[in-house]
């Protein structure tokens, strides 16, 4: 994911300082277990009627051009929650997204947007995202815990933003990213990743273009 140029745009120093006031660390103790990051953006605006299918990559883009251009936001996007597995406990997510919802409330804004990666779509890769969203529990809640979690505190599903992240290199590139070993073209599923990596050895180029899936948070 660090490999996605889009980030810069956000997460690289100076520029993060812009929005340190939209970042929050979890601590156990004096240590640091885990993160929240988010973005204030303008919705609502010309060409901004619809949340993007280009859903992560096109949000910090957003936010980036509105602070370049001085465009005052009106609403805030999730962009990373990250806990270390020994801080994965229940309720400690929800911890880190009321974080982050506050935020946006002491921002003055009714929302917060985020574009979810859900946690157990990488089990099944070649699953599209609309048939993966069909999926359901015996109680009828989402299969997906990461997407139950949202929407089991008010979240709404808004829709599937197919292309959320975009991440390009060489074949090698990819191997070394990855540890797996890119030695034909087409489809090539790799650990972790949502939808299957497209390479062409012929070009020496592959290609990772990830779904997520819009939820609104009222605050």
């Amino acid at each position: 994911m660090r490999q996605d140029r889009t980030a810069m745009l956000y997460y690289d120093q100076p520029v993060f300082d812009h929005y340190a006031d939209c970042a929050f660390a979890a601590l156990a103790g004096d240590e640091v277990v885990g993160r929240a990051f988010a973005i204030p953006f303008a919705f609502g605006i010309e060409g901004r009627v619809e949340l993007p299918d280009s859903g992560w990559d096109e949000v910090i883009r957003w936010g980036h051009e509105d602070r370049m251009l001085g465009r005052r936001p009106t609403t805030m996007s999730a962009l990373e929650i990250a806990l270390l597995p020994r801080a994965r406990v229940p309720g400690s997510s929800l911890v880190m997204l009321a974080a982050l919802k506050g935020c946006a409330r002491a921002k003055g804004f009714a929302e917060l947007y985020a574009p979810v990666r859900p946690n157990q779509k990488h089990l099944q890769p070649r699953m599209p995202m609309h048939a993966y969203l069909g999926q359901r529990r015996a109680d009828g809640t989402l299969s997906d815990s990461w997407l139950r979690t949202h929407l089991g505190i008010g979240g709404e599903i808004v829709k599937i933003a197919p292309c959320s992240m975009t991440i390009v290199g060489t074949c090698a590139e990819w191997s070394e990213r990855t540890d797996v070993t890119l030695d034909r073209s087409g489809e090539i599923e790799i650990p972790g990743a949502l939808v299957p990596l497209l390479a062409s050895i012929e070009h020496d180029h592959a290609a990772y273009v990830e779904p997520n899936v819009w939820i609104r948070h009222p605050v």
